[in-house]
């Protein structure tokens, strides 16, 4: 059994090594992350947003495997107690009535417009369904895009940490602070070990591995150039985008019912997002820039000052207080784009390794990217581990991804 190396512990890498677990001895697995504090960028800062149908051509299969696995994983876990997994009920709200000029589709993050735009013109009408802490004025419009069925909200620091404990609990290695130095190869010239420096100690380790997972979000271009030629880096073309966000208290300090709510603004230039969750907070976000520079480690973001009071003024714009806004967590993450708007899943050809290290044929080797997932990494992580495992162990993957090869 091929021993497998995870270059990535945020929520794909963990994911990846939940269903690898499956098929081979969480012994062989092993999962490694600089960063000092693990979920430091987007899969602990995320919204959490899960949707089953909001995904077009080469992700639509795995939009609706990673929902339903979710949705399954919840249930079989007790998902709504452990990670705050619930049913939202998903809004499109505009305070000022409908923005004929609104720009939709796929280009919506880069643009500035509003996620919903991608499930196009279904919403429709429905009063009475907006949350009580949103601020409602005359001539503003609510759509309900989806009632709960198809849209679902999960707490992702919480959501990651359970995947951590059931990797662990499988036996999987979990290396953190370490970095990959180097990778070194047998007699034939192809993959066998992975040679890791732990950042807390200055000590190193060779761990043997015949499979080697880059699924660092925003950093894996840096990691893959780090490794092998630096030719390759220009075979994922995954930048960054920054993003604030805030975590505030519900008013009242009320805890949400048996479904929470999803709400998606077009206010001004901005495009705001708003999630209620079950612990009675409320996540807001939409204020993002590519010009934040990518920090070497997750934990080295800093949040801009302006950024997080421009989010402030909107939460106290849209979210009906009953005195002081009460701000739990602000924070900063970058998100993993891509030009193309969707993720890179696949296995690296030797060429584009850059010629200078070759792996094993089939499930025995190989060199693999999982990354660029964009603002919809928690909502595609498990069927994102769930396809990579399959591909790295020869097997028919459980959606298409043929379309989402470099």
């Amino acid at each position: 059994m091929a021993t497998t190396v995870i270059l990535g512990s945020g929520v794909i890498g963990l994911s990846t090594a939940y269903y690898l677990a499956r098929q081979q001895p969480g012994s062989s697995i092993h999962l490694v992350d600089s960063s000092p504090e693990l979920f430091a960028s987007a899969s602990g800062y995320a919204g959490g947003f899960l949707a089953r149908d909001w995904f077009h051509g080469s992700v639509s299969e795995l939009g609706a495997l990673s929902f339903d696995a979710h949705r399954a994983l919840a249930d079989a876990e007790g998902g709504r107690d452990r990670w705050g997994y619930s049913r939202s009920v998903t809004l499109s709200y505009e305070p000022s009535g409908r923005r004929d000029d609104a720009r939709r589709g796929e280009d919506w993050l880069l643009e500035g417009t509003s996620r919903v735009g991608v499930v196009g013109d279904r919403a429709e009408r429905r009063e009475g369904e907006a949350p009580a802490w949103l601020r409602r004025a005359d001539g503003d419009v609510v759509n309900v895009v989806d009632d709960g069925e198809g849209t679902a909200i999960v707490d992702p620091l919480k959501f990651c940490h359970f995947l951590l404990g059931e990797c662990k609990a499988a036996g999987v290695h979990v290396h953190h602070p370490a970095t990959a130095l180097s990778v070194q190869t047998d007699v034939r010239g192809e993959l066998a070990c992975v040679c890791i420096g732990y950042t807390d100690s200055s000590t190193e380790t060779e761990i043997p591995a015949t499979r080697l997972l880059l699924c660092a979000g925003a950093w894996t271009p840096q990691v893959l150039t780090s490794l092998f030629s630096s030719a390759a880096a220009s075979d994922i073309p995954v930048a960054s985008l920054g993003g604030h966000s805030l975590v505030v208290k519900t008013p009242g300090g009320s805890r949400a019912g048996d479904v929470c709510h999803s709400v998606y603004c077009s206010l001004d230039s901005l495009s705001p997002e708003m999630y209620s969750r079950a612990e009675g907070v409320i996540y807001l976000a939409g204020v993002n820039s590519a010009a934040i520079p990518l920090p070497p480690l997750a934990t080295g973001a800093a949040p801009v000052h302006e950024s997080v009071e421009e989010l402030k003024s909107i939460a106290r714009r849209l979210i009906k207080l009953d005195g002081e806004l009460e701000v739990v967590r602000t924070g900063l993450c970058f998100r993993p784009i891509t030009d193309r708007g969707t993720p890179f899943l696949t296995r690296l050809t030797d060429e584009q390794l850059g010629g200078g290290t070759r792996t094993r044929p089939g499930a025995d080797g190989g060199v693999f990217v999982a990354a660029g997932h964009g603002p919809w990494g928690i909502a595609l992580s498990l069927g994102t581990g769930m396809v990579m495992a399959e591909l790295m162990g020869g097997k028919k993957t459980s959606a298409d991804i043929s379309g989402l090869g470099l």
